[in-house]
């Protein structure tokens, strides 16, 4: 377990060197979160609640949503592709670790790194700026942050099956964008999952993504009550020893697949 403990310190290190991407980030993700702002505020008018969720939850789970989203990020799919197209990854497979378990720590570094330097003072200044409610409740918070681990493990899941895919089609650069885009919308975080069509949400049950952005989000607001809490959390956990299964699968015939394209 050590070797793995020290990749996370050598990403949260590497990331430190090139800090400054990520004040720059807070500004972005802080002009996002005051667009958002200002159409839910224009949207919702005069009326108190939509969909159960007052002005003041809105703005919460927007901000919360978007500075989550700095921990929950990686891009260990494309560092995948890389280096299996570059033929890196057969050197990696003769290590003495497991590949996937490597990458998940260098992308739980990074998520890391993003936590402390992104997200807590990101969500200081934009609450500076926009009315966000933060809860009083100590287990609000211990939810929140065990929902967010979760969160964590399912989207760094979905990218270990997205990177996986590079074995045979060599050239997944569409995929992972595509991917990008369907977590970023059916996750809840453009969007909460309650606004969408009741046909959609019955869809999206069955489906991993709200565990990823809409969850997390929705218990910071106090949007769930208790018991719907605790379902959520369990579902989020469920899907973690889901998505195991055809990692491992994929992952057993992606060895047999390997082709070096570069080296």
């Amino acid at each position: 377990m050590d070797k793995y403990i020290e990749m996370i310190r050598i990403r949260f290190l590497m990331m430190l060197a090139y800090r400054t991407n990520y004040y720059t980030g807070i500004l972005i993700y802080s002009i996002n979160i005051g667009a958002y702002y200002f159409l839910w505020k224009a949207i919702y008018g005069g009326k108190e609640t939509i969909e159960g969720l007052s002005v003041l939850q809105m703005t919460t789970y927007v901000a919360v949503a978007w500075m989550a989203r700095a921990f929950y990020f990686n891009n260990i799919d494309r560092e995948m592709a890389m280096e299996i197209k570059e033929g890196k990854v057969a050197v990696e497979l003769i290590r003495p670790y497991n590949y996937l378990t490597m990458k998940t720590m260098q992308g739980l570094g990074e998520g890391i790194f993003r936590l402390f330097f992104f997200s807590v003072p990101g969500m200081l200044i934009v609450s500076l700026v926009f009315p966000i409610r933060f809860s009083a409740d100590i287990y609000t918070w211990a939810l929140f942050f065990v929902s967010i681990v979760l969160s964590f493990l399912i989207n760094t899941q979905i990218n270990l099956l997205t990177g996986m895919t590079t074995f045979f089609l060599f050239n997944n650069t569409g995929l992972i964008r595509a991917k990008r885009v369907i977590i970023d919308l059916f996750s809840g975080l453009l969007l909460p999952l309650s606004f969408f069509p009741q046909g959609i949400q019955d869809v999206l049950k069955f489906l991993p993504f709200q565990g990823i952005s809409y969850v997390p989000s929705m218990i910071f607001t106090n949007g769930f009550s208790f018991s719907e809490t605790l379902q959520a959390i369990m579902l989020q956990g469920l899907w973690v020893l889901i998505l195991i299964v055809p990692i491992q699968a994929l992952w057993i015939l992606a060895k047999k697949m390997l082709v070096i394209q570069g080296g």
